[in-house]
């Protein structure tokens, strides 16, 4: 009894934690069912790979849609409390859409393992049983690859393939626990760790990161699959925010102490450290305040929070004087871009970006209010801006040749100087303020 009670309250905690497939059978906490055991309400069919060959057309990437629908419910099937599909057909895709969450899914495979999980819509935890042998028209399915491996992603991603193989035999069933946040994927499968907070990258455009939002899809793939035990839990912003923050902080130290200024240098008057111990700009005040040591290579992590149209930056080795946006490596913009007041901005002046040399990729700011958690790497030319667990930026300031409006970026190729904050006259607040020297 006291080992049951123990794990029901480690499933109310943030982290991922290990039960058995049959304990799985009770849903922790807050955890919503996704399938309900007798039909398919809340899945519809949808392959994305074939409507893929519509994009560029509306009105057949529709009829494709609306093809695959009608499609659904001829190759899959409830059976005896379990949704089955009998290896081809459109995938079954969720209903709704979903962001950061918690995932459980229990699966079986009777004759051979060749499925998987997609999230965001995205390819894909991988299902393939390690028992069986590789067939020669798939070489590139490894028999040591087994399942939970983040399959489609390219060879040279850290964390790609399974840390151990943890199949059960076919015609057992499997227990998959799945932790997404932003980018960042963790597997754990019939109670071991096979892929440990990695980077899934977008199958559809590997220049861009995840989606932020996409359904949940279970892939088809020529042989019978069962599932059962399908349920998720919506990972909220704080939370997202400790697991984040959670992962690799070894050697970081806290440069604010949560009372007042010390430390820093510039127009610190100007800012105050409210109640909270968040930093942020008096009204109407302003300026570039920062942290007095001076920094080579390094990373930072902050979280922030944005008030409605709130512009503030990250100063990257400032000098101690100026306009670090242009006398500075860099300023990387902390701004809320989905304001309207934003609705014509250059990309290079969106949130993350090397301001005026090189934009980030938009869409990744929590709803305006909420703490973000982000993370910047700075190593030579280089710089890194991992935002809620997504890659924003990551770009080589010597290979800017062009930048906002002609002007000159002089301080861009620094290799040393200060990291704070350039504020603008606005509250936006900035909390946990860590940096590792690289």
């Amino acid at each position: 009894m006291l080992a049951i009670m123990i794990r029901r309250l480690l499933a109310l905690s943030f982290c991922p934690f290990l039960v058995s497939a049959e304990e799985a059978a009770t849903p922790p906490s807050g955890a919503k069912e996704l399938f309900n055991g007798r039909d398919l309400s809340g899945w519809e069919g949808w392959n994305p790979h074939e409507s893929a060959k519509f994009v560029k057309d509306p009105a057949k990437l529709e009829e494709n849609r609306a093809k695959q629908r009608a499609e659904f419910a001829t190759n899959w099937r409830v059976e005896n409390g379990e949704l089955v599909n009998d290896g081809h057909g459109p995938y079954a895709s969720t209903l709704q859409d979903y962001g950061d969450i918690e995932l459980w899914i229990d699966y079986k495979t009777v004759a051979k393992a060749d499925s998987g999980i997609y999230l965001r819509g995205t390819p894909q935890v991988q299902i393939w049983d390690h028992h069986q042998t590789v067939v020669p028209e798939k070489p590139d399915r490894r028999p040591d690859l087994g399942s939970g491996g983040l399959f489609n992603n390219t060879p040279k991603t850290p964390g790609r393939d399974p840390l151990e193989l943890a199949d059960k035999a076919f015609g057992e069933w499997n227990h998959f626990h799945i932790l997404q946040v932003g980018a960042r994927t963790t597997v754990d499968l019939n109670g071991k760790r096979v892929v440990d907070h990695a980077i899934m990258e977008n199958y559809w455009d590997r220049t861009l990161p995840l989606p932020a939002k996409g359904p949940i899809q279970l892939q088809t793939h020529g042989g019978e699959i069962r599932w059962k035990n399908l349920r998720v839990r919506e990972i909220p912003g704080d939370e997202a925010n400790a697991i984040l923050e959670k992962q690799g902080n070894e050697g970081y130290r806290q440069i604010l102490n949560g009372k007042d200024l010390t430390g820093w240098a510039g127009p610190v008057d100007n800012y105050e450290v409210r109640a909270d111990g968040a930093v942020v700009c008096k009204p109407g005040k302003g300026g570039t305040i920062y942290f007095n040591e001076e920094l080579s290579d390094f990373q930072a992590r902050v979280e922030f929070q944005l008030p409605p149209g709130g512009n503030n930056g990250l100063a990257i080795r400032y000098p101690g004087q100026g306009d670090t946006a242009y006398v500075g490596m860099c300023e990387l913009q902390v701004l809320d871009t989905e304001h309207p007041k934003y609705a014509k901005l250059d990309p290079r002046q969106a949130h993350g970006s090397a301001y005026g040399m090189a934009a980030a990729t938009r869409g990744y700011l929590r709803p305006t209010g909420e703490w973000n958690f982000q993370e910047v790497t700075i190593k030579g030319s280089t710089i890194r801006v991992e935002l809620n667990g997504s890659v924003i930026l990551d770009t080589d300031l010597a290979k800017v040749t062009e930048t906002l409006a002609n002007k000159e970026h002089p301080g861009k190729d620094r290799t040393s100087g200060f990291f704070g904050f350039a504020g603008h006259n606005e509250p936006v607040a900035f909390r946990k303020v860590m940096i590792k020297k690289l």
